[in-house]
């Protein structure tokens, strides 16, 4: 059983005051999060449609007597040190870049940052396409505007966000995971605009319908690399077709252009161009309680993931269509995979009263395929970052 966000907090700050010798003054808290749909889009300018979920990163802190920031994570053993009031720069462990880039960031803003002691503990699954880089990188951002007083306008924290994973991380990461971590609302999914970075709340609250999410449990070493050459694949097609961003080509000018693009650029920005489309059809489906529609949305969205933009693996395909076989019938509407590919996690609009039946069947057809056991849970559209 996921523990509460409740369970979560006292966790932390239990383990932050046997670090420390103090208690935490400072809790900070923000979602992982999950896509129903539009899959590589975000970094090509188009619409995206994920939602907070209940599982959650919490940094605690309190103010240290120097300009030192010590940090320490439950999810490993090895804790950072770094100045506050020096130029900082990447370093190890690795999952601490993430806080560096957001001090970085204040810093950069003219924001003085005094010295911390921090404890971070998470239950958002790691590498599993939920954005657990982002809830770290957010909830870091959020304790830093209670620590200076200095609050940011919610879209430029999540900008500064995105630049930390850039510049700390080396991810050139799309806004979305940022910004649905920032500026997501219980009970709603977030239809964002990543040309305009507007967004529009798409109500979910129909207690029949749940989102559930199988974590394959798999993460194959392709994912960084690949996902850096689908982006630079996009921008080559961009650049031939006259355009800033995939975002401004339509379908006719697409295969207009067709004759002077290579085979893969073609179907990469086919992909983007569908998804698009899909993603707005969905968030209207969704508005109006079609949840067949969205469903087969879903469907076909993953189909497009793993021929067209070829981001997906065996274990994701065989979770899908293991959703497919289910069917409606049995309380499946539909299902893709979610995240950058190659492993991590795919995501099923399901109905609620038959969520056990579902989780358990494709658990045990996952582990007599794989020998690897799925983690399965339901998530309802949580709210996004606080302090505690």
């Amino acid at each position: 059983m996921v523990m509460t966000l409740e369970l979560l907090a006292q966790r932390a700050s239990l383990h932050f005051a046997r670090r420390y010798e103090r208690p935490p003054r400072w809790l900070a808290v923000a979602p992982g999060r999950v896509n129903l749909i539009g899959e590589h889009t975000d970094y090509n300018n188009g619409y995206v449609l994920p939602m907070a979920i209940e599982r959650y990163t919490i940094v605690a802190a309190a103010p240290a007597e120097n300009s030192r920031i010590r940090i320490a994570s439950g999810q490993s053993p090895e804790e950072a040190e770094f100045s506050a009031s020096q130029t900082i720069d990447r370093g190890v462990p690795e999952w601490a870049n993430y806080v560096k880039g957001v001090v970085a960031g204040f810093q950069r803003r003219g924001v003085p940052v005094p010295g911390l002691e921090a404890w971070v503990e998470s239950t958002v699954p790691l590498g599993g396409g939920l954005a657990s880089s982002a809830a770290l990188e957010v909830a870091s951002a959020t304790l830093l505007e209670a620590v200076t007083g200095v609050v940011l306008e919610p879209v430029e924290k999540a900008m500064l966000c995105q630049q930390a994973e850039h510049t700390f991380a080396g991810l050139p990461c799309g806004i979305m995971d940022q910004f649905a971590v920032t500026l997501a609302r219980e009970g709603h999914l977030l239809l964002i605009d990543c040309k305009t970075r507007g967004f529009d709340l798409v109500p979910m609250n129909d207690p029949g319908m749940g989102v559930l999410i199988i974590n394959s449990n798999v993460k194959h070493k392709l994912v960084e690399s690949a996902y850096a050459a689908r982006r630079a694949q996009c921008e080559e097609v961009a650049r031939v077709l006259g355009v800033d961003s995939l975002r401004e080509l339509n379908a006719p000018a697409l295969e207009a252009g067709r004759g002077g693009l290579d085979p893969v650029g073609y179907r990469r920005a086919r992909h983007v161009l569908e998804e698009n489309a899909r993603t707005l059809q969905a968030a209207e489906a969704i508005r109006s309680g079609d949840w067949p529609v969205a469903g087969r949305l879903m469907y076909e969205s993953h189909e497009s993931l793993r021929d067209l933009y070829e981001v997906s693996c065996v274990e994701l395909d065989f979770l899908v269509e293991q959703a497919r076989q289910i069917g409606e019938g049995g309380g499946v509407l539909g299902s893709r995979m979610t995240g950058g590919g190659f492993g991590g996690c795919t995501v099923s609009l399901v109905r609620s009263s038959a969520v056990e039946g579902i989780g358990s069947r494709i658990r045990d057809q996952y582990h007599r395929e794989f020998g690897l056991l799925p983690t399965v849970f339901l998530s309802r559209p949580a709210r996004g970052a606080a302090m505690v």
